[in-house]
């Protein structure tokens, strides 16, 4: 019973981006802008 606290899940920590403001992991490619570190990874599309 002491190690129940264990098993308690955690969501994920999310830090605006740099770029575009938006909230991200860190450490992750952001997946709104594509942006990470100053350098874009992949270009993002807005569909209709």
């Amino acid at each position: 019973m002491r190690r129940a606290y264990n098993s308690v899940l955690r969501l994920p920590q999310l830090s605006p981006c740099p770029q575009c403001g938006e909230p991200a992991r860190p450490h992750r490619v952001c997946p709104a802008c594509g942006y990470y570190k100053g350098r874009q990874i992949f270009t993002t599309t807005v569909g209709d």
